[in-house]
């Protein structure tokens, strides 16, 4: 048997190796790194630590440009944040995950596909949903999940590799569950698990600063989209992964995009998490900004609905599905004159809109100014409200008329 395993290198995965060898008759293991934003010294070695663990061959494939241009920039297009705080950073990098899993294990004839997700999380949902839909024919083996596996905390992983000989790859006292990628960095477990604690930023953080540690002097930033894609920083073209992460480190710098969220998993149960998000934050505010200035008002709150329903579809893992390419299409569409310049103010975890152009504008001085111009009549306001105000007027009269009657009677 010849298995495809989801691999980072971190505590589940490298648990998952010597696991599936006891468990699996002894199969062949292709460990696949899919880097999504890990940092050289997250990578490094990660080859040489797979194969000791156990597996024939690691791949490490980076995807960080894919990741940003075809997953977070048309969700950027439609500013999906889920129960309003949270801008899906570990959601949106899922499926691509998933469909580089998918492509390796063709290329290897792979039986299976192993994930390390849990059986109380969201990502098993999307790892799964987006194998189903590019490979029916591959096993998937969830190990937290099989009646094989006994283990029931991190506590227990870490003796569990310590028993064996092999390397921990995290200390104990800081083992929160984290997430990273290009776009943001999630942190979940231990204290944190207790809602009433508050989070210690100063050790949990690791994309920036508290906003009480951030400069005393703001740090101005000027974004350029073109057809709602950022193009450009403070004039300069730059490429989709230099613009994140250059974003992140000023964000970062500026305590901006920290999120402390209680949010509804799509198994049902609520859970506590961390996410930082800083460089994704600017992004959105960004973006919004250039949408006021230059969607009309019936697109406007159409999209408020769509995106709704786009933002679930992502967080439960529904990318590669007929109703997200729909959607996704739709925002293609609304967003061909979001094109322009937006400039932000970042300030001890705020952002501060400062000033917004673009040469689709839909904002008319000439209209909207207090001043009378020719393109509007004051006198024009009169029929409209009259006429919008008729529904009223009718029910209006209606009752006062039941009530003459009533104290006629």
């Amino acid at each position: 048997m010849k298995i495809v395993l989801a691999y980072s290198g971190g505590l589940d995965t490298s648990v998952i190796i010597p696991w599936l060898k006891e468990n699996y008759n002894n199969p062949e293991i292709i460990a696949a790194c899919i880097n999504v934003g890990l940092t050289r010294q997250e990578t490094a070695g990660i080859e040489e630590k797979g194969l000791k663990q156990g597996a024939s061959k690691v791949y490490c494939l980076d995807v960080c440009e894919e990741l940003i241009t075809d997953y977070i920039y048309p969700m950027v297009k439609a500013d999906c944040v889920y129960e309003d705080k949270y801008l899906l950073g570990t959601s949106i990098a899922r499926p691509l995950i998933a469909k580089k899993l998918v492509e390796i294990a063709k290329q290897e004839g792979a039986d299976a596909i192993c994930h390390g997700a849990t059986g109380k999380g969201n990502d098993q949902i999307r790892f799964e949903l987006t194998i189903k839909a590019l490979a029916p024919e591959l096993k998937i083996i969830a190990a937290w999940r099989d009646d094989k596996w006994t283990l029931q905390s991190r506590e227990d992983e870490i003796k569990y590799l310590q028993d064996r000989g092999i390397e921990v790859p995290m200390k104990k006292e800081d083992s929160y569950s984290r997430d990273s990628n290009l776009w943001h960095i999630s942190h979940e477990g231990l204290d944190l698990e207790e809602p009433a604690n508050e989070p210690k930023f100063d050790s949990l953080l690791k994309l920036g600063v508290s906003p009480e540690k951030a400069p005393d002097e703001p740090v101005y930033v000027t974004i350029g989209f073109e057809a709602g894609v950022p193009v450009s920083i403070d004039g300069k073209k730059v490429s989709p992964v230099e613009l994140m992460e250059y974003l992140n480190k000023i964000g970062g710098e500026n305590g901006v995009g920290i999120c402390d969220l209680v949010e509804n998993r799509v198994v049902g149960m609520k859970s506590r998490g961390v996410y930082e998000t800083p460089g994704g934050t600017i992004l959105y505010r960004a973006h919004r900004d250039l949408e006021y200035l230059c969607l009309d008002r019936q697109t406007t709150k159409f999209s408020e609905i769509v995106r709704s329903e786009y933002t679930d579809l992502i967080y439960r893992g529904e990318w590669f599905t007929p109703l997200r390419e729909a959607i996704s299409a739709f925002y293609d569409v609304t967003q061909k004159y979001v094109t322009g310049t937006a400039k932000l103010k970042l300030y001890k975890g705020n952002i501060i809109s400062a000033g917004v152009e673009s040469p689709y504008s839909l904002y008319n001085a000439e209209i909207a100014s207090f001043t009378t111009g020719e393109l509007y009549s004051h006198k024009d306001a009169a029929g409209f409200i009259n006429l919008m105000g008729l529904p009223l007027l009718v029910r209006a009269m209606m009752l006062k008329e039941k009530e003459n009657k009533g104290n006629k009677d």
